[in-house]
């Protein structure tokens, strides 16, 4: 059989399976894994064999999860993900949000905003959108119900700030996107900085213009709160603040690589949590354990995708389609608005990281053969997964919300607020590929 028409029916197979909500890393294993062995025994021109197929598709499979494992730069993942656990448990995230809301106790929206920063902090604690839109939910949702606030706004302000976790390092995502293309993480990180700030400035433009057209949405608490207690509430958001200094300030001075940044991360959240006696033996244990979960899962995922990248290539079916775009002579912003609109759809379907890897052995090969950096390609592909964390019908970060208020908030009244700051997505990702220099300016300056 031609090596291309089973990397075609692969790809199809792993779609079909996703639709049937099989998890990921079994779809990506078991689909790679067979198609592998049946391109290795049926070979053009010859019959199926199965025992001259098994030994070459075993050693691809072992080969790749070996090797993928054992990258020195998969091994952030475990530290920042429990960092992330450990500055939750000792409420390093907490203050932020609490600084912030007392800072802008007095603005319209204030609380709104609030949840924004909040979400924006953890994100550059945690690198998780669905950790940061589960852990803020419970706070910053009942705080501004109990308020007066909206159920749209209170619901959907904290399901789309969530996302923020995608691009603002350290981000999961990116790791894994430079993993995988081979890219500089650090730089990765760097060139997420400005997205991601750009993203969180347009999200609390949007809060200010719902606010201002509808005032009964957000009114102003009716607590004074006093310039002392500003400050205090200011001073206890400085573990926040040097851990993203450790995190941005490290890697573009040229202090950290981003491996290095994630130990000393873990090391400082630790050092503080013992020191002020936040961090309990239980709470570790659990931030461990959680740890262990989560890093177990990503890996799996992830080793399952470098199997299947293994057996795309193997096929061949990448130069294909690269000759088949390049004979069509297609113009460039129209292949670009081929793949945008790709990731858009399948977001409203998958989950983030299956769709990324998923897309990834196909794209690339396109996006360099157009002359593309791949820097600024993974910002737009990390950017257009993070839309599709709230964009309907299975925006992830939007169930995460109604799974955290209960009843309380329907998820159709969170889909309909989300809508309004899915219009500032679409506007930011515009400006991110009209202008390159907002991703790539960082990075170009970095030690």
């Amino acid at each position: 059989m031609d090596p291309s028409t089973i990397g075609i029916f692969g790809f199809a197979a792993a779609l079909a399976l996703l639709a049937l909500r099989v998890p990921i890393g079994f779809t990506l294993v078991a689909v790679s894994s067979i198609c592998s062995l049946v391109t290795y025994a049926w070979r053009p021109g010859s019959e199926f064999d199965l025992d001259r197929g098994l030994r070459p598709a075993l050693a691809l499979i072992e080969s790749n999860a070996f090797e993928f494992i054992h990258s020195y730069s998969l091994s952030m993942v475990p530290l920042f993900i429990a960092a992330g656990h450990i500055a939750y448990h000792t409420r390093i995230t907490t203050d932020i949000y609490d600084a912030v809301r007392v800072w802008l106790a007095r603005l319209p929206g204030g609380l709104a905003i609030a949840s924004l920063v909040g979400c924006g902090g953890f994100s550059a604690i945690t690198g998780s959108s669905v950790a940061c839109a589960s852990s803020m939910g419970r706070i910053c949702v009942p705080e501004m119900l109990r308020h007066g606030y909206g159920k749209q706004l209170a619901s959907a302000g904290v399901a789309a700030g969530g996302t923020l976790g995608a691009l603002i390092p350290p981000s999961v995502l990116f790791i894994l996107y430079g993993t995988f293309t081979e890219t500089s993480i650090s730089r990765l990180f760097i060139a997420g900085v400005v997205p991601g700030l750009l993203s969180l400035a347009g999200f609390i433009i949007t809060v200010l213009i719902w606010v201002k057209l509808r005032p009964e949405e957000a009114p102003r608490p009716a607590e004074d709160i006093g310039s002392g207690e500003r400050l205090d509430a200011g001073l206890k958001a400085w573990p926040a603040a040097t851990l993203m200094v450790i995190i941005i300030g490290g890697i573009y001075g040229g202090f950290f690589t981003a491996t290095e940044a994630a130990a000393v991360s873990l090391s400082f959240v630790l050092l503080y949590g013992v020191l002020s006696r936040r961090l309990t033996w239980t709470d570790f244990v659990q931030s461990m354990r959680d740890t262990a979960y989560q890093t177990a899962s990503l890996f799996f995922i992830a080793v399952g995708a470098k199997i299947f990248v293994s057996f795309v290539s193997l096929t061949g079916v990448t130069g294909g389609l690269v000759d088949w775009v390049s004979s069509a002579q297609l113009d460039t912003w129209v292949i670009l608005l081929c793949i945008v609109s790709i990731y858009l759809v399948m977001g409203m379907f998958l989950d983030p990281i299956g769709t990324m890897l998923l897309t990834l052995p196909f794209t690339v090969p396109l996006i360099e053969g157009m002359g593309f950096n791949l820097i600024w390609f993974g910002v737009i592909v990390v950017k257009l997964l993070e839309i599709g964390l709230i964009t309907p019908p299975v925006g992830l970060n939007v169930f995460v919300i109604n799974s955290v208020v209960g009843r309380e908030v329907q998820v159709h009244t969170i889909f309909f607020g989300i809508m309004k700051f899915l219009v500032l997505d679409i506007l930011v990702l515009l400006a991110l590929i009209a202008f390159p220099i907002l991703s790539l300016g960082l990075p170009s300056l970095m030690f």
